[in-house]
């Protein structure tokens, strides 16, 4: 087994402002990302914020997808969490580039769940962390 799941981290700096506060559009482009990745939506669901913002997450068969906006900032932050072989989080990327239209735009996809990461740097870090 590589991984349990794929999580994918998107970020978005000086986006198209006039979509960061749609709540109603963000959902869309969620589901659109979730079909983009070869995933099915279970249910979505949004929050605005004041000052304004949203916060919007996709449930997914596979797992999840949430969006976060800061439309004062212009800046955007994405999860895709999918579990299994059949969703692709890359996929979603490329449509929400093609929305959200960043002037500038990092990603990373992590492995979770997989037997790789124990007793790597990032694992013992986090199990130095006792509550």
């Amino acid at each position: 087994m590589e991984a349990i799941g794929r999580h994918l981290l998107l970020e978005m700096w000086d986006c198209n402002r006039e979509i960061l506060n749609d709540g109603e559009k963000i959902t869309q482009l969620m589901s659109d990302a979730a079909n983009d990745a070869g995933a099915t939506v279970v249910k979505s669901i949004y929050h605005e914020f004041n000052p304004p913002g949203i916060t919007a997450v996709a449930i997914l068969s596979e797992s999840h997808i949430s969006v976060h906006t800061w439309p004062i900032e212009g800046y955007v932050a994405v999860d895709i969490f999918t579990c299994g072989t059949v969703a692709d989080p890359q996929l979603a990327i490329k449509g929400l580039l093609e929305v959200f239209e960043p002037k500038e735009h990092t990603s990373v996809e992590i492995k979770r769940g997989s037997p790789y990461i124990k007793g790597t740097m990032l694992s013992r870090v986090n199990s130095e962390i006792r509550i």
